[in-house]
């Protein structure tokens, strides 16, 4: 990898860092603390087990 893409990758994920960020902070705001971490903690478990989120909000 090049200086120019270590940088444009760090750019990257510095920009979505932000973006939960500002998800985390809205969740909160809407439905406190607890509903926050379980539905990020929910999100990281799909993405280990490879699950669709599209497919499991629906069947929800």
């Amino acid at each position: 990898m090049t200086a120019t893409e270590a940088r444009s990758e760090a750019t990257s994920k510095d920009h979505f860092f932000k973006e939960l960020a500002e998800l985390s902070e809205r969740m909160i705001a809407a439905h406190g603390k607890e509903f926050s971490m379980g539905a990020l903690v929910l999100a990281a478990r799909f993405i280990a087990e490879n699950k669709p989120f599209e497919s499991s909000a629906t069947t929800q």
